[in-house]
């Protein structure tokens, strides 16, 4: 499906679900009403998206390390004839959400989450045994700045303006990110939080009242059901209730991972400006290593490579940062969500 054959209505659609899904009994018609069309078109164009898998899923979005979850991106150097089955072994692992191969030193890169109850180096020392990586890198957030996916489908250009910071639950512009000591702690959970997740994080039927059984499922009404999702969100735990889009299908072809050499006096400052692009819809500084020296990490979705650079241009001349790279994705061997709380 190329995003020329996507009609008008269709990119109105994927912008309201992927950035504004109402949690009401009937979310279809309230998108409906907005969009002046009916119900049974919203239902009958949102499943076609699924489909054709322009859409991907929607869900509620979670908050991994506040749950209770250890995470890390991890970067790997693999003999370039054992790539591909290096990637599938890795993954193997269900909390392997995204893993792509990219240009440069490290080709292999994914993104690791491990329950509480189990051990996130012993994990990746396994993987790294197992896949003969040449070398591994375990690089986790050290400061998070921004993740803010989201994409104008009518202008065609990435639009992540509004994005989440760990120490606000609503959307923030151009604010300085956390200090919040909190943010990547695990909070409490009662019985009924881990039910929630269960029920919520799993792929919404596209039917009329796609609600109704999930509250059913867990012993609830469907104002018990939104009450509580609230109630998450504002202990953290909870991002927001939205649909991710399948960004190649939706046009979105480039996809360059921006890693910068940032002074360490200028952290917080460089992190900040980077946040602010619209472009950028994750930003995060990480460790550096011998053999990679660069701190601050930055995605870019766009419609071409050249657009890539041009955007990365503009990030370096507004943060002064003339040391970087583009590390584009060649293959995507798995995007999904992390699944949380379930047996594998």
């Amino acid at each position: 499906m190329t995003t020329s054959s996507i009609e008008t209505v269709d990119r109105e659609i994927c912008n309201v679900v992927q950035s504004d899904f109402p949690l009401v009994d009937r979310p279809f018609l309230k998108i409906a009403e907005d969009l002046g069309v009916t119900e049974d078109e919203v239902i009958e164009r949102l499943a076609e998206l699924k489909r054709k898998n322009v859409v991907r899923q929607i869900g509620a979005i979670f908050d991994t390390r506040r749950l209770g979850y250890k995470t890390t991106l991890v970067a790997m150097r693999i003999s370039p004839d054992a790539l591909d089955a290096a990637a599938q072994i890795v993954n193997r692992h269900p909390g392997v959400s995204h893993n792509y191969a990219r240009n440069g030193h490290f080709n292999l890169w994914f993104t690791l989450a491990v329950s509480p109850f189990e051990d996130l180096d012993e994990t990746l020392e396994a993987m790294a045994k197992e896949t003969g990586a040449e070398a591994t890198r375990k690089m986790p957030t050290i400061k998070f700045f921004k993740i803010g996916v989201n994409f104008d489908m009518v202008k065609q250009e990435s639009d992540a303006t509004s994005y989440f910071k760990p120490d606000e639950t609503t959307d923030v512009k151009n604010e300085a990110p956390s200090d919040d000591p909190d943010w990547n702690r695990a909070q409490p959970l009662s019985d009924f939080d881990i039910a929630f997740v269960r029920e919520m994080q799993e792929d919404l039927q596209v039917v009329q009242e796609p609600f109704k059984e999930m509250a059913e499922r867990l012993g609830v009404d469907t104002a018990r059901l939104f009450a509580h999702a609230q109630d998450m969100m504002d202990r953290k735990l909870m991002r927001r209730f939205s649909g991710v889009l399948h960004h190649r299908r939706a046009g979105f072809a480039a996809n360059a991972m921006g890693v910068w050499n940032v002074p360490e006096g200028r952290s917080e400052e460089v992190g900040n400006i980077m946040a602010q692009s619209k472009w950028v819809t994750h930003c995060y500084e990480r460790p550096r290593f011998p053999d990679w020296k660069y701190s601050h990490f930055t995605m870019i979705h766009a419609t071409t490579p050249e657009a890539c650079v041009e955007i990365a241009k503009e990030i370096s001349e507004d943060t002064g940062i003339s040391d970087y790279q583009l590390l584009y994705s060649s293959r995507e061997y798995k995007k999904t969500r992390v699944r949380y709380f379930v047996d594998e």
